[in-house]
């Protein structure tokens, strides 16, 4: 009884090979890239590219601070530009556009604007200052600094900050990228600025020691590099 529809079913298979057999042979780029396939088969010469779409992420907007974070200041005709009441600095100064340290006091560059040179009049007087957790964040004027309150001991006396700020705060500072004159390097945990080439850092050789001028580089690799304007 089965026999009848097995030759059937053979007799169609046979139809089946033969429509095939008699199809003409398919082109070389139809073989490789059938249906949706954007990428095909590779190595062949006779292949030719093809377009295939790849994600770009948007850029993203520079994060700018609030205008209360950071101000240029404006002194009174009677006072010297950028002054703190309470604190006295020399000012010695040096040729050119890079700072110099001669036993622990930073010279000023005689190019540098006059902002970037009063930060680093008045970051000299905290080289005997201890290291300090929290100190420079209550007032600007303390007896110890922490990293993050020595560096914005120094942008406030820029012109550059109004209030101090912690760590992460500074990593929002001002804008993307290393900048002329000063460059701030922060991350979670620490933050050490650049000033006219030299570091402003509470950690050397010697682990932390409070806020100094430092003559070697430091690595800024997983820190956000952050400058403001033309500075």
């Amino acid at each position: 009884m089965a026999m009848p529809s097995l030759s059937r079913a053979l007799i169609l298979g046979l139809a089946l090979l033969s429509t095939v057999a008699a199809m003409p042979e398919a082109s070389a780029q139809s073989r490789y890239f059938s249906g949706n396939d954007s990428f095909g088969l590779r190595g062949s010469a006779s292949i030719r590219h093809r377009h295939v779409s790849f994600y770009r992420p948007a850029p993203r907007p520079i994060s700018r601070p609030a205008e209360d974070d950071f101000y240029i200041a404006k002194p009174a005709a009677s006072e010297t530009p950028y002054d703190t009441p309470g604190l006295q600095t020399s000012r010695p100064t040096v040729p050119g556009s890079r700072a110099v340290v001669k036993r622990g006091i930073a010279y000023a560059p005689e190019d540098a604007p006059e902002n970037i040179k009063q930060a680093i009049w008045a970051v000299n007087t905290l080289r005997r200052k201890p290291y300090k957790w929290g100190g420079g964040h209550g007032s600007f004027l303390d007896s110890g600094y922490d990293c993050s309150g020595a560096v914005s001991f120094a942008l406030h006396h820029a012109g550059l900050l109004r209030s101090p700020l912690a760590s992460r705060g500074l990593a929002e500072w001002g804008e993307r990228g290393r900048g002329r004159w000063i460059t701030v390097y922060a991350q979670k945990g620490h933050v050490f600025a650049v000033i006219a080439g030299l570091r402003l850092d509470t950690t050397g050789f010697r682990g932390t020691d409070g806020p100094r001028w430092r003559r070697d580089a430091r690595s800024g690799w997983g820190f956000k590099a952050r400058h403001y304007g033309g500075f």
